[in-house]
């Protein structure tokens, strides 16, 4: 592109110093031969003065001293009388003799013949001439200046154009190492703004085309990664449940298959979550389902005793009747619900108590555990915080927002994480 702007630049600029230039030569030429006939005729003026009204009857005229390149002749109707010239004078001589100023050009000769007169009688005329080489010669040094003078304006729009086209290129050069640093995976890479609206328009484009494209590759790594967290607890009791049956003939697979029936319905509902979820982003107040809080809280205890027995430690639920008749969105915190009992059963110790209040606007869940918490209450949430994956929490935060609640840390030793549920759609 650099190239292409200063070719296109220089071709300009030729035409217009070839527009220009071809005029001024031909006035320089103009200029040069009309100011030589000046010259002339003023020479010739010298020396009409010289002249007396004697001439006539043969006094001699003594000729004023000129220019070295200028030939001075006096004449009457028989020729040549004093000076240099040729001895008839010409159509020059015989046009002055007439009565008449007279300019010609011939033999290589700018020629001015000037009248002479006494009284009202034309009684000579002098002639003076040069050699048209001689103006030939300051019209030719005339051009060689206009040609220098053009071959430097020349020279100066090469400057001019060579930074005109690296200001012009820069940007778009820049634009592309950016493309290719987003190809090559830098989604973080962004176009800098230059000084050039329109290629400041095609960078805002860019960059809002790759932000776009950021945010939908993170949607999928997001998505992937809450999959994966979110179905690996359920499988394993899923398996756990079915290997137990298998392996006691006298079990009743009646109870083994109601279990994994259950199962199998809550990863039903954590894959329907896990997909609202990276498809409307943290879209607030999304149209859930409603179930009482009591019945998520039982079913949470279905699922989490066993697992929390199998490593000795305890599960409590707490909450008042009342309260436990309140509707909340249903899969966003039993999905949030598994996130907590999950943190606190590989991360947490002793006794993990579930916690119901009734605050009249909002209803507090509090998920409590004999263990304390090492980072502070924002670090935590971020994704790839802490000794596990760094997604359970994230994805918590994630699904409370998108179900216009709110969770925190509120306790740090022992841990208390607390999620806000708004009544009636108040946050």
């Amino acid at each position: 592109m650099r190239a292409r702007v200063v070719r296109v630049a220089l071709v300009a600029a030729a035409v217009a110093l070839v527009l220009l230039a071809v005029p001024l030569a031909v006035a320089i030429r103009f200029t040069f031969f009309a100011d030589e006939n000046g010259e002339l005729e003023r020479d010739a003026m010298a020396a009409v003065a010289r002249v007396g009204p004697d001439f006539a009857a043969g006094d001699p005229v003594e000729l004023p001293g000129g220019r070295v390149e200028v030939r001075l002749g006096i004449y009457d109707a028989g020729g040549l009388r004093s000076g240099t010239g040729p001895a008839t004078g010409g159509d020059a001589v015989r046009q002055a003799l007439a009565g008449s100023v007279a300019r010609k050009r011939s033999a290589g000769e700018l020629v001015v013949a000037v009248p002479v007169s006494s009284g009202e009688r034309v009684i000579g005329a002098v002639r003076a001439s040069t050699s048209a080489r001689t103006v030939w010669n300051r019209v030719l040094w005339g051009w060689a200046a206009l040609l220098g003078l053009c071959l430097l304006a020349l020279g100066a729009a090469v400057v001019v154009a060579r930074r005109q086209a690296s200001v012009l290129s820069s940007p778009l050069e820049a634009l592309a190492r950016t493309s290719l640093a987003i190809a090559e995976g830098d989604l973080a890479a962004r176009a800098d703004r230059s000084t050039i609206a329109e290629i400041d328009g095609v960078a805002q484009a860019h960059n809002a085309m790759v932000g776009r494209l950021a945010r939908l590759l993170e949607r999928e790594r997001h998505f992937t990664a809450n999959a994966s967290h979110q179905l690996r607890t359920p499988l394993t009791g899923l398996q756990l449940g079915l290997e137990a049956a298998l392996a006691d003939p006298d079990a009743d697979p009646r109870a083994a298959l109601a279990e994994a029936a259950e199962q199998s319905r809550h990863l039903d509902h954590t894959i329907d979550e896990v997909l609202r979820l990276a498809t409307s982003g943290a879209a607030r107040h999304a149209p859930a389902l409603l179930q009482a809080v009591g019945d998520l809280l039982e079913a949470a205890e279905r699922r989490w005793h066993g697992v929390l027995a199998r490593d000795g430690r305890r599960l409590a639920l707490l909450w008042e009747a009342a309260a436990g008749q309140l509707p909340v969105p249903a899969r966003s915190t039993e999905q949030i619900l598994d996130v907590l009992l999950d943190n606190a059963h590989r991360h947490g110790g002793g006794t993990v108590t579930v916690r119901l209040r009734d605050l009249g606007a909002a209803l507090a869940l509090d998920v409590v555990d004999e263990g304390s918490a090492a980072l502070d209450s924002r670090a935590i949430f971020e994704r790839g915080t802490g000794t596990g994956s760094g997604i359970g929490l994230a994805l918590a935060r994630e699904l409370a927002e998108a179900a216009g609640a709110r969770l925190t840390l509120s306790g740090t030793a022992p841990t208390c994480f607390t999620l806000l549920l708004p009544l009636n759609g108040d946050a």
